[in-house]
């Protein structure tokens, strides 16, 4: 009897861990630029995430950075969050939830967000520095290997608004460049990353500045990228098992 309540225990516990690596917060407050794409990216990024079987929440209130609250996820996504969002006890917690070995997603403005805080640059891996016009560019695959990459064409056009980048973090395993011979405004020269993902302090982080406009989330490629690099930042493989 005590043997059986047990392994029922042991049985609960593990899909406790199982569910709260399946469960993703998108969490896109601004205390700068507000992107008009945010509720398209939302609204998107939960049929992408409904259709793989990973729960998700959207919000803005930044209560939701907790440590109570973030033991229901196994990752967060800052969608084209901008600007100082967190106050300090928010900040520790995101520091723990990454410590735990949990995930980080960033999409587009996350890297134009709390510029103030040197950790969370470090987590992103860079910060936006400048863009040019929305416009095409040619972007490059460099890595096809990760699973945000490994179902896209080697190169491809796409539209969107490309950021140059500061304070690139040394480490970073780039995924895609953007060629900026192939649009106007670029500063960054012949080494361009637009997308990276990293390990950082035990946890998981992936970054694409791709996502500027309404548009892009209707772009089969760029839902193939986010979907990779939201499976790699909650640690799973292709067919849902851990990594």
């Amino acid at each position: 009897m005590i043997r059986n309540i047990c392994m029922a225990l042991l049985l609960l516990c593990g899909f406790h861990n199982s569910s709260a690596q399946q469960k993703v917060l998108i969490f896109s407050k601004t205390a700068g630029f507000r992107h008009q794409s945010i509720p398209k990216g939302a609204a998107t990024l939960r049929d992408l995430l409904n259709i793989e079987s990973i729960q998700s929440v959207h919000s803005e209130d930044a209560n939701y950075i907790s440590t109570d609250s973030l033991k229901q996820f196994g990752a967060v996504i800052f969608l084209s969050t901008t600007g100082s969002i967190l106050n300090t006890a928010q900040k520790e917690a995101l520091q723990g939830f990454i410590r735990s070995g949990k995930g980080f997603v960033g999409i587009h403005a996350a890297s134009d967000t709390e510029y103030e805080w040197p950790w969370y640059g470090q987590l992103v891996g860079g910060y936006f520095k400048s863009h040019p016009a929305v416009q095409e560019a040619k972007i490059e695959v460099v890595n096809a290997k990760h699973l945000s990459t490994k179902s896209l064409p080697k190169t491809w056009i796409h539209r969107d608004e490309w950021y140059d980048y500061k304070d690139i973090q040394p480490g970073l395993h780039i995924l895609m460049t953007i060629d900026e011979q192939s649009y106007k405004g670029g500063q960054m020269g012949k080494f361009h990353p637009v997308a990276w993902f990293h390990e950082f302090e035990g946890g998981r982080s992936f970054y694409t500045g791709l996502g500027h406009t309404e548009e892009s989330y209707d772009v089969p490629n760029f839902q193939k990228h986010l979907v990779g690099g939201i499976r790699y930042a909650l640690g799973l493989k292709k067919d849902g098992s851990r990594r």
